[in-house]
């Protein structure tokens, strides 16, 4: 049962994914490419999540803490860039 939800999840955080991806080439500001590149990076960590505990494998795990990590912080910077001009005072 576990390995036909997890499959489906995948499937279903696989279409947000080109949805994200899409808003992302396509979005008509710049405040909607930020905001789908972090949602990017939070439907990329629950995809990498999801196929390590259909693998079984506990390596996926860290590399979606470490995207999340970096997502957090891309966002920030992007949303800072945008405030102020720059990013470094």
């Amino acid at each position: 049962m576990l390995n036909a939800v997890v499959l489906i999840a995948l499937t279903m955080l696989s279409v947000a994914l080109l949805l994200n991806a899409w808003r992302l080439f396509r979005g008509p500001d710049a405040t909607d490419r930020i905001l789908a590149l972090d949602t990017l990076y939070i439907n990329a960590a629950a995809v990498i999540v999801l196929y390590g505990i259909h693998t079984g494998r506990s390596d996926f795990f860290e590399a979606a803490l470490l995207i999340a990590l970096l997502g957090f912080v891309s966002t920030m910077a992007l949303a800072k860039f945008l405030l102020r001009g720059d990013i470094i005072e």
